[in-house]
């Protein structure tokens, strides 16, 4: 038996799953919801575009990081509701970046290391794919 935790339009829930050879088994019981800490999600750095795939990759994902920088990009394609940062703001591993919103979900975004918010690539209300630039931090 397995436990998640998930959270459904701000209400977190503990779902305890089962695993059984092939065939169905009805559900036992939904649990109350409970407060569950989410896990950070760790950003992946933009892979190097050569000239072929420059041109067909959006205008986010395109332009350079400074050197040392890390570049924080989406997982996923969905669209950015909202910004938690600001350019020149310090952060920490770990802090909540923003929300991108894929397939109705809202997904927070969290800083990989410590530093400094030096560019932030997308606004609120952007379409992004996965790859794409979204916040420089050094």
């Amino acid at each position: 038996m397995k436990k998640f935790h998930i959270k459904v339009n701000g209400k977190e829930y503990e779902v305890e799953v089962e695993e059984i050879g092939g065939s169905l088994a009805p559900v036992t019981q939904v649990s109350t919801p409970t407060a569950a800490k989410a896990a950070p999600v760790t950003p992946s750095v933009a892979p190097a575009t050569s000239q072929e795939t420059k041109a067909a990759a959006p205008a986010p994902a395109a332009a350079a990081a400074p050197e040392g920088a890390e570049v924080i990009t989406a997982p996923m394609p969905g669209k950015i509701m909202s910004i938690k940062v600001q350019v020149g703001q310090q952060v920490n591993a770990g802090d909540l970046i923003l929300y991108l919103e894929a397939m109705k979900m809202e997904n927070e975004i969290f800083c990989g290391r410590s530093g400094t918010v030096k560019e932030i690539r997308v606004s609120e209300g952007t379409a992004v794919n996965p790859g794409d630039a979204l916040v420089v931090i050094a």
